[in-house]
């Protein structure tokens, strides 16, 4: 019986330290993706700051410097900067 309970409570420590967490930061992440717009500053999986330009679909077009326009997927859509690293853009 005592084994049984162990096993129990040790479901219970994994779901509530391990899946959980994993499930609501994708779940943010999903709907950070989903509130995407233009002129929005973010930071890319690969680690590039960029300001969007456009969405289209799953695509985004955006710029890196002035002139310098990239287009990559959605997904590839790591972190808002625009409250972060430029708070003084994000209050107007």
């Amino acid at each position: 019986m005592m084994n049984l309970l162990f096993i129990v409570g040790m479901v219970a420590v994994f779901y509530f330290f391990m899946i959980r967490p994993q499930q609501k930061k994708q779940k943010e992440q999903k709907t950070f993706l989903e509130n995407l717009k233009r002129g929005d500053k973010v930071v890319t999986i690969g680690g590039m700051h960029v300001t969007i330009l456009s969405l289209e679909g799953t695509t985004i077009l955006a710029e890196a410097d002035h002139g310098v326009k990239l287009k990559f997927e959605k997904t590839a859509v790591s972190q808002e900067q625009t409250k972060a690293a430029y708070p003084s853009e994000a209050k107007s």
